[in-house]
């Protein structure tokens, strides 16, 4: 990581408060506009996007995460304290169980469009820098989604490695 001792989340948070949060600026307006419709390659040539890239220390090759996570982070108007799973579920979910089951079983070219979804349903709030390590680790965020989609406490990671 190139920005101290920052986490993914906290950096692409702090980039998306600059650069996409401040709907009342035309640039910001306008960047979000052309990510959410971009082709992949048109991610990459936003030189906004560059700059988030080179901040998450990712390479050329993880240029994919890129392309992943910078069009889901347009669609966010608002950080919140929630994550987006569970702002998707609970008692009264906002997303249905069959839904959300197809969201984990999205392979890589149906995740985003199934994530772009989900942010649409969550009337666009979520917390932004748990999306972004989320999106970044996405094999890892998988099963503590599920708890946080179901309402439930995600096991602690002694817990975790106990089992394994």
């Amino acid at each position: 990581m190139s920005e101290g001792n920052k986490g993914p989340g906290a950096i692409a948070y702090g980039w998306w408060s600059r650069e996409i949060a401040p709907r009342d600026v035309p640039a910001a307006r306008g960047l979000s506009a052309r990510l959410r419709r971009a082709a992949p390659l048109g991610v990459l040539c936003e030189p906004a996007v560059m700059q988030l890239g080179s901040a998450l220390g990712l390479s050329p090759a993880q240029a994919g995460q890129l392309v992943r996570l910078a069009p889901l982070l347009a669609e966010v108007r608002e950080n919140v304290g929630d994550t987006l799973a569970k702002r998707l579920g609970g008692s009264k979910p906002l997303l249905s169980s069959l839904r959300f089951q197809r969201l984990m079983r999205a392979d890589e070219e149906e995740l985003v469009d199934q994530l772009r979804r989900a942010i649409q349903i969550a009337d666009r709030c979520c917390n932004v820098a748990a999306l972004a390590s989320d999106v970044l680790h996405w094999e890892a965020a998988r099963p503590r989604w599920c708890f946080h989609y179901f309402g439930a406490d995600a096991p602690s990671k002694d817990i975790e490695e106990k089992t394994e």
